[in-house]
């Protein structure tokens, strides 16, 4: 179970980067500077970390999500419905984060009230949501 959340953790969060990555290359909103910001949380901030040593925080909790995916999944059945549920149900929570992860940080992130910055996360963090379950259809897909 923990190996297979991780690699479900692992591939949403890459899906995750990539999109918020895509989304700040082609509008310049620097949502993915936010995504992979540390530089408010005491100690690990007071280092400039290089992108890939960011991106791999970032990696860190999306593991964390896909493990508690699984557990989750586990004690109520795991279901197709289940599954897009649980995964919305983890997700929606961290979509809200961008408020105050955008107010916290010293980086230059758009403003907490930037409503196209939000909407760009809210999208992305969506597509976080939905790439759960598919992964997880994938693995399963794969290993029978």
């Amino acid at each position: 179970m923990v190996m297979k959340g991780s690699v479900i953790g692992i591939l949403s969060g890459i899906i995750l980067g990539a999109l918020l990555k895509w989304f700040e290359a082609v509008t310049s909103v620097k949502i993915y500077t936010l995504l992979l910001n540390v530089d408010f949380i005491p100690i690990v901030g007071n280092y400039i970390w290089p992108e890939w040593i960011e991106f791999i925080f970032h990696l860190i909790i999306s593991i964390i999500i896909g493990i508690i995916f699984l557990v989750i999944l586990n004690k109520i059945g795991n279901t197709v419905k289940n599954q897009f549920f649980v995964a919305f149900a983890l997700t929606i929570p961290t979509i809200f984060l961008y408020f105050p992860l955008a107010a916290l940080a010293i980086k230059d992130v758009p403003a907490p009230l930037n409503g196209f910055a939000f909407t760009l996360w809210t999208i992305g963090h969506l597509g976080y949501a939905l790439s759960i379950p598919l992964v997880c259809w994938l693995l399963d897909k794969r290993t029978t």
